[in-house]
């Protein structure tokens, strides 16, 4: 089995020096979208699932649209939901990640205060990756270490999302601990592609991550984090 994640393009988070909330794609972003759609269009899906906020959407968009496929939303995609910024100035939200940045390990949990609490959210995405498996015959198998059962593996699945949903995945199915920073443990880019592939382990199954936060497909003026 091989499951590609890959991360929205560069989204238009402040315009007019106010916050953006469930922000579209830059003109940029638009053109990282297009050079993922020539890096994957040569290559064959089960699956793709998108996440249900805008710029991931915009990002699948051009893909979709060469593969003639139907968006497909997956809710459980959907990012960390922030604080309700939508107008406001923009050194809000930089006053709030840099105090974030500033507390004790364990404090981090909390995320930012009025929005979606970092425990929550991974917690959420544990449960999103737990049933989007088990919905395609894939089990955590009876062991301290992280196998998982397979009926039948071989499935191409791609989802399309953000930074933190895409870490967090990919944590949970290599099995880490988690910590209240995985957006900063893995590195994604932009229109980043990253990919986990299932490997026999006796008679269960594991997962190796075979590329992360891949952008050959981008120049190195398209390239942004």
């Amino acid at each position: 089995m091989e499951i590609v994640l890959v991360r929205h393009g560069q989204p238009e988070w402040v315009k007019g020096g106010l916050n953006v909330v469930d922000p579209p794609l830059t003109d940029l972003g638009h053109r990282q979208a297009e050079r993922l759609a020539d890096a994957l269009e040569g290559e064959s899906f089960d699956e793709i699932l998108v996440s249900p906020l805008t710029r991931a959407r915009q990002t699948a968009a051009p893909l979709l649209s060469r593969l003639g496929r139907q968006e497909v939303i997956a809710p459980w995609l959907e990012e960390i939901r922030d604080p309700g910024w939508a107008g406001t100035p923009v050194e809000k939200a930089e006053q709030a990640y840099a105090e974030l940045r500033q507390r004790p390990p364990a404090e981090r949990w909390h995320g930012l205060q009025d929005g979606e609490s970092v425990r929550s959210f991974v917690d959420r995405i544990h449960l999103g990756v737990e049933m989007f498996l088990a919905e395609r015959g894939i089990r955590r198998g009876d062991d301290e270490l992280p196998v998982w059962e397979m009926d039948p593996p071989g499935k191409r699945i791609l989802l399309v999302a953000h930074a933190g949903t895409n870490t967090v995945s990919i944590g949970h199915m290599l099995g880490l601990m988690p910590t209240p920073w995985e957006f900063d443990r893995f590195v994604l880019m932009h229109a980043s592609i990253s990919r986990l592939e299932s490997m026999k382990v006796g008679d269960v199954h594991s997962f190796s991550l075979v590329k992360l936060s891949d952008v050959e497909h981008l120049s190195s003026s398209e390239r942004t984090r």
